[in-house]
């Protein structure tokens, strides 16, 4: 039987509510940040210590909370992906973000390879960016522009696959992910 939101609401409550004598923050608010947004996953030693001290929980909780209205605020800043299957030796023809906002489709367009960028309609900012119709930018976990261009009435940018390596082989070799991000404000993937 899983966990009820009340459940939750009354576990959270326990472990932020515990006082540590001698409790201090354990981890750096950049580390938590990179948590919280999928860019640097936590070591063991870091969940640990996170675990240890209900002040860093509480931080961890002030970033998030800080992140959610900051997100409902100024709309759409950009999405995150990652390669999560192994290379089986097929062709990769879908990858989503994490957020589950974006598809990348690869696909064979008359002989070669093409990428295709696709809004899902269900998203939670779906509207938003397609009023919008934002110039757009898909790239690599290295930086590296995979695909830009501006949304079409379907909530899709295409264009031609333009790395020699195939999608799988590409992201492999780049750091296993992806982001799509409005063109006027590129941001960089820190590289670990």
């Amino acid at each position: 039987m899983g966990m009820t939101e009340l459940d939750r609401k009354l576990q959270a409550g326990a472990l932020l509510g515990r006082r540590v004598e001698g409790d201090r923050l354990m981890l750096a608010d950049e580390v938590l940040a990179q948590a919280l947004d999928g860019s640097r996953p936590l070591t063991a030693g870091e969940r640990s210590a996170l675990q240890a001290s209900p002040l860093t929980l509480r931080r961890l909780r002030d970033l998030a909370q800080t992140r959610r209205a900051d997100a409902g605020t100024v709309g759409w800043r950009g999405s995150r992906g990652l390669l999560r299957a192994a290379d089986s030796g097929a062709g990769l023809d879908l990858l989503r973000t994490d957020d589950g906002m974006w598809r990348l489709h690869f696909v064979d367009a008359a002989g070669a390879l093409a990428v295709i960028v696709q809004l899902d309609p269900e998203a939670a900012q779906a509207a938003e960016v397609m009023a919008a119709r934002p110039a757009i930018q898909v790239r690599d976990g290295r930086g590296a522009l995979v695909l830009e261009g501006r949304l079409d009435a379907d909530g899709e940018c295409e264009g031609p696959w333009p790395f020699a390596a195939p999608p799988s082989a590409h992201f492999q070799q780049h750091g296993a992910r992806f982001e799509v991000i409005p063109q006027a404000a590129p941001r960089e993937i820190p590289i670990t």
